[in-house]
């Protein structure tokens, strides 16, 4: 008898990816082209506004599997001035680039996601004798 392993989730080429509004993690940025519309989410881990960049915001999000660098320009800035200024956790689609070994993603729409921290936190709680009756 032989033993066919399946192959893993997402690894059937090079055109298969997670496509928006589902988020890729920082460890498949390497799949799709570059070019590519994606959504990455993550924690806001750094935000930077050198005065060199003309109005340009660099954001770092962590997901669990990495970092993702994200590019702002100032018209999406100035759209989206509170998400990008005082998110926690952000959603983000926008167009893949990869240059001189440096991935990034040109941020076009941003989502304040923060409010889904807050599920991180609330407790599982056992069912009760009703509620296994209820819903097995």
């Amino acid at each position: 008898m032989q033993h066919h392993a399946s192959p893993p989730p997402y690894n059937h080429g090079p055109a298969n990816w997670p496509r928006p509004p589902s988020a890729i993690v920082a460890a498949r940025l390497h799949t799709p082209p570059n070019g590519a519309r994606i959504t990455v989410a993550g924690l806001v881990i750094l935000r930077q506004r050198p005065g060199t960049a003309k109005g340009v915001i660099f954001i770092t999000l962590e997901d669990e599997t990495g970092t993702v660098n994200v590019i702002v320009w100032r018209k999406l800035f100035e759209d989206s001035r509170r998400a990008v200024t005082s998110a926690r956790l952000l959603r983000v689609t926008g167009t893949l680039q990869r240059a001189d070994g440096v991935t990034h993603v040109i941020a076009q729409n941003i989502e304040d996601i923060s409010p889904m921290l807050d599920h991180l936190l609330t407790p599982v709680l056992p069912l009760s004798t009703a509620d296994k009756t209820r819903y097995g």
